[in-house]
């Protein structure tokens, strides 16, 4: 049976979540803007030879329904976060949402420590009686096919998301560019804290396996779709995920120095500005 992960899809109106989440579920997407409230869907990917059922919410962006959303959305296992490049308030934006999940993050760990106290070691990393995982974040800066109207840099977009522990990619829902890689990266970062917080924690038996077939976008929507890493994007060494990143990294851009490692997931910019 597919391993279940919640994934609520967050950021300011107007900056292509409802996009994002078409263009995985449905392969589609549409130039009119139809603000969303809070629409739900559901779709399997097979990741790494896994299945996982992946539950999406698509929030809405707007401030009068920030209410709803922090009463409704919190309890997700992943967060994607979602600005345009082509508007720098959007990624300014998205503290809102980042305050509030860390506030859930605290939370977690606080009911965790109870749960401890009162039932003992045995319940560490079980979620059927009540253990909470660390919320994953990822940032994605959107449209990034917009070249000419792009104002916030990949860099900037980057640097912004690492300074706040979140992974980082940019997509573009129009060209349907990193919107597999997106979920597939949210997919192992979820896969990879159950393992490091739950009861196996410090025994990690299993890693990603990367290969270069490349991926099946799903068609209908309905079915199966395989992802698999693209040869550009393997990795030369640790093909784990950390989160957060080690603050010693380097970022993958032209200015940074002695640059002789990068991360695949760094590396996949559609374009750089």
């Amino acid at each position: 049976m597919a391993d279940k992960i919640s994934i609520t899809i967050c950021g300011d109106g107007g900056c292509g979540k409802s996009s994002i989440t078409l263009r995985l579920v449905r392969s589609q997407w549409t130039s009119e803007y139809d603000p969303t409230i809070e629409d739900s869907y559901s779709v399997t990917r097979t990741v790494d030879g896994l299945n996982y059922y992946l539950s999406l919410t698509d929030t809405a962006g707007q401030e009068e329904y920030r209410s709803l959303w922090a009463a409704s959305n919190l309890q997700s296992d992943a967060f994607l976060l979602v600005y345009d490049i082509t508007n720098a308030a959007s990624l300014d934006g998205l503290q809102w949402f980042l305050d509030m999940i860390d506030i859930e993050a605290e939370n977690r760990v606080e009911e965790n420590s109870r749960l401890l106290r009162e039932k003992g070691a045995k319940v560490r990393g079980r979620r059927e009686d009540g253990w909470k995982f660390p919320p994953i974040k990822i940032v994605a800066g959107n449209k990034c096919d917009l070249k000419d109207a792009r104002v916030v840099s990949s860099k900037v977009g980057w640097e912004w998301a690492k300074s706040r522990n979140c992974g980082f990619m940019e997509t573009s829902a129009r060209e349907m560019v990193n919107i597999e890689e997106t979920f597939a990266l949210i997919v192992r970062r979820v896969v990879e804290a159950r393992r490091q917080h739950g009861a196996g924690a410090g025994s990690l038996p299993h890693q990603p396996h990367f290969t270069s077939k490349g991926h099946t976008p799903n068609v209908s929507g309905a079915g199966v779709s395989t992802y698999q890493m693209p040869a550009s994007m393997q990795p030369n060494r640790q093909p784990s995920i950390p989160n957060p990143l080690p603050p010693t990294e380097k970022s993958g851009f032209d200015d940074d120095n002695n640059n002789s490692y990068v991360p695949w997931w760094k590396k996949v910019f559609c374009c750089r500005g």
